[in-house]
């Protein structure tokens, strides 16, 4: 067999949730029947304006993207409140910007900053670039930041932190001020990832009139409903983001997705209704699973929730186990670097879907 780099045969495989198809064939379930609350996506769907331009231009698709996409920088500048010179769009999701930003800064020994339990992608995507990944800490129990010990993790070698907020899995917020003491100690680049901020309404966008090492990072896969057309941005400092596109691929976003992305952008009442659907229905399922005496579920400003099922009798991969069985996908986060075999991450649904799932759920822990 050829050689392989040791940066790749060291590296774990990231574990993502489990498909309709696998569960379907798994279980021998009807895949149409599934209700799926492991990958934090869109309840509602897409926007109907986005589905009926993808309609209207599938005839399109044997032709090369356009490289320029000024107006959807454009709207999307519009959208978060900053310049299009200051927006990179990728075409692989918010992955494809982390894969670019360890392209662009990366050197081989490099060290990051991520706080476990946190987004797993960050580690996985900066390893293969020879990159040594420092642990900070994530405060599970008060579901914050524990700040000093991202400042004590900052040494001559950091090139990026990393801080969700809303964190995944845990859907804390980290505090503004928080990002302002790390971004004030560091000459490294803070990559504020904002996936799920519409959730929040919360975001740290005025940051960036002050600080040229902060960066954000965010989605089109969430409250914009188009996890499958894999579509995210990033927003930094002009020149840093000039420096990105010299490494990124000029064809990565495809036609389908462009026109996906500008007409969801020109759909603002689909946006509004998106959010508070996800907001209501992560409040209800959060109401209703803390009356559950078994579980321990914590508060979160995203659009899924994440629970401590000891008290179950049960570990993560069982409980996922049984909901499973009854046509329904939780997050088993024992693969998560700082959480246990004892927690899943609960993603909002319709309301109907909601009602479903808390039934089942009651059934299980009679």
């Amino acid at each position: 067999m050829v050689n392989i780099k040791n940066t790749v045969n060291e590296l774990d495989p990231y574990v993502p949730g489990r498909s309709n198809a696998d569960l379907a064939r798994a279980y021998g379930l009807d895949p149409a029947k599934i209700i799926r609350m492991g990958s934090n996506e869109n309840p509602m769907g897409p926007s109907p304006m986005a589905i009926k331009a993808l309609e209207e231009n599938l005839h399109t698709i044997n032709t090369y993207p356009e490289s320029n996409i000024d107006d959807l920088k454009g709207k999307i500048a519009s959208y978060a409140g900053t310049s299009p010179e200051e927006i990179i769009v990728g075409g692989d999701g918010a992955d494809e910007i982390l894969d670019v930003l360890a392209k662009t800064l990366i050197e081989p020994g490099d060290e990051y900053i991520v706080h476990p339990p946190s987004y797993m992608y960050y580690e996985f995507t900066f390893n293969i670039h020879g990159a040594v990944p420092v642990y900070a800490r994530w405060d599970i129990e008060k579901n914050q930041l524990d700040l000093n010990s991202v400042l004590e993790a900052i040494s001559p070698r950091t090139k990026v932190i990393f801080l969700c907020t809303p964190n995944n899995p845990s859907g804390g917020l980290i505090d503004k001020q928080d990002i302002r003491t790390i971004l004030e100690s560091t000459d490294a680049l803070v990559v504020v990832d904002e996936a799920y901020w519409e959730f929040s309404g919360v975001n740290n966008l005025e940051l960036l009139a002050e600080y040229d090492n902060l960066f954000i990072l965010r989605t089109f896969s969430k409250v914009m409903g188009l996890a499958g057309m894999r579509i995210g941005y990033g927003i930094g400092h002009k020149d840093f983001i000039q420096y990105m596109h010299r490494v990124k691929p000029v064809f990565s976003l495809i036609k389908l997705s462009y026109l996906a992305a500008v007409t969801t952008l020109d759909d603002p009442n689909y946006i509004e209704k998106s959010t508070q659907l996800s907001i209501q229905s992560r409040d209800y399922l959060y109401r209703e699973m803390s009356k559950f005496p078994a579980l321990k579920v914590y508060q979160s400003w995203a659009n899924y929730i994440l629970v401590d099922v000891r008290g179950t009798g049960m570990n993560s991969k069982e409980i996922s186990e049984e909901l499973m069985k009854n046509g329904i996908i939780v997050r088993d986060c024992s693969s998560f670097r700082g959480l246990d075999d004892y927690w899943i991450r609960v993603s909002v649904a319709t309301m109907e879907e909601d009602e479903q799932f808390i039934n089942v759920l009651k059934n299980i822990l009679q």
